[in-house]
């Protein structure tokens, strides 16, 4: 996980660009690609939690020659939970589902063990800290990826995945984001609209991502983990390490539509502040070290700034929502719902689900996965989802330190939160929480 030398933004745009076209061409480097035209697929799904067994049931569905073949996890009892959801879900197809037990493994090094058991695709829904590591360790073996969001906590995890990224469009391997509302058909269409002048030039976008404040692992803690690493990775949300916060872990979804509205071109600079005001400190270290609020004010090259609120909070209002100001008019959606509407347009629109539509964008990411890697033309969009990544740690690293941050100061920043050498016995402290004015710069 070398990074690269000095990249600039200027640097990072012209090899998206090159990433771009070489979305184009096939080189069949990967010694299945022929026969994943018409074989069953064997995958290995990496990271056996709640949203990790979604993904695995939604790739399990997307094709109808596909089987689950090994299984891995840090911790075993997350495999036979998900093993056991899994199973239940496709009682009526039980030939999905062939993880000898052999093909269950646990562990630190499981990841790289699953990978070596004869798969050809891999899911990594683990932790987000984990996921430069893995992305690596399955383009290195010649699989196709699916990875779920984020696909770093810092900048020195992005540089890796770009380099990943490029190795994978070598290959001719797919590597396929979890960003699930760009594969939704109403934001498509609406993005498509937007991008096609229905509003007029962009001036504003605006973002909210409010949600409650859920304990996530009330079973868990001190007393029953043996180990700190056992600790926090049992609590990962709670430490930017593991999750990377939830503006990064979460919010980034709201900031991949602020992307998607700038046809990914990144943004110049972004000022944000953020805090911890109701997150518990007792008993000390639980809650470990995010903060519960976040508000950045992003700055593009063209003059457009983008505005997006965030917060955590129990007995809150609640929203999620995307306003893009145009100088024609305006867009308004809404995620999860179907409101996604152009206000004060001479052709004012709505969108209308075709009848029988089921807009499932879970499952349309595995379906087209599969689609591209059955057609010899794999699927890249390491390109776009690491923009978002970095986006997101960008605004991230203003609010900790409460300076201004640009898009070249970020992707060449030094930050490496990933522990080295790591084992299940190191002493790992939680880090403090950052404080603005105070927290460096790194």
């Amino acid at each position: 996980m070398n990074p690269p030398s000095n990249p600039t933004r200027r640097d990072f745009l012209k090899t998206s660009g090159a990433l771009a076209l070489a979305s184009t061409i096939i080189i069949p480097e990967h010694v299945r690609a022929a026969d994943l035209a018409k074989d069953k697929i064997k995958v290995g799904f990496i990271g056996c939690g709640g949203r990790g067994t979604g993904a695995a049931s939604q790739t399990l569905q997307a094709d109808s020659n596909v089987e689950l073949w090994a299984m891995g996890d840090v911790f075993r009892d997350k495999i036979d939970s998900s093993l056991q959801v899994l199973k239940a879900q496709f009682e009526q197809q039980p030939d999905k589902l062939n993880v000898a037990e052999e093909r269950k493994f646990d562990g630190l090094d499981a990841y790289q063990k699953v990978i070596n058991s004869g798969v050809d695709v891999v899911l990594l829904t683990t932790s987000p800290g984990f996921r430069p590591l893995h992305i690596k360790a399955a383009v290195d073996a010649g699989k196709h990826v699916f990875c779920e969001k984020p696909m770093a906590t810092d900048a020195t995890g992005v540089r890796s995945v770009i380099e990943s990224a490029k190795k994978a469009k070598e290959k001719n391997l797919a590597l396929v984001d979890g960003f699930v509302w760009r594969w939704t058909k109403a934001n498509q269409e609406a993005y498509r609209r937007i991008h096609a002048g229905e509003i007029g030039d962009i001036l504003a976008i605006y973002s909210s991502y409010y949600t409650g404040a859920v304990d996530r692992y009330p079973k868990w803690n001190r007393t029953n983990t043996k180990t700190d690493l056992e600790w926090m990775i049992r609590r990962w949300y709670y430490h930017t390490w593991l999750g990377g916060d939830h503006i990064v872990e979460q919010a980034v979804h709201s900031l991949d539509k602020m992307l998607w509205t700038m046809k990914d071109v990144p943004p110049e600079r972004v000022v944000c502040t953020g805090g911890r005001q109701t997150r518990p400190n007792d008993p000390p270290g639980e809650y470990g070290n995010i903060y519960d609020h976040f508000s950045a004010e992003f700055h593009w090259e063209s003059g457009v700034k983008g505005y997006h609120f965030t917060r955590q909070m129990g007995s809150c209002y609640n929203a999620n929502t995307d306003t893009v100001i145009g100088s024609k008019g305006t867009y308004e959606g809404e995620s999860g719902s179907k409101r996604h509407v152009f206000l004060r347009t001479e052709n004012p629109w709505r969108y209308k689900a075709p009848e029988g539509l089921k807009d499932d964008g879970y499952l349309t990411e595995h379906q087209e996965m599969y689609a591209s890697i059955r057609s010899g033309r794999p699927i890249n969009t390491g390109d776009r989802f690491t923009k978002t990544t970095m986006m997101a740690i960008m605004a991230r690293m203003s609010a900790y330190s409460g300076k201004e941050v640009t898009w070249d100061r970020a992707m060449n920043s030094k930050e490496d939160l990933f522990p080295k050498n790591m084992t299940w016995d190191m002493k790992l402290p939680v880090a403090p929480v950052a404080m603005p004015g105070s927290t460096e710069l790194i």
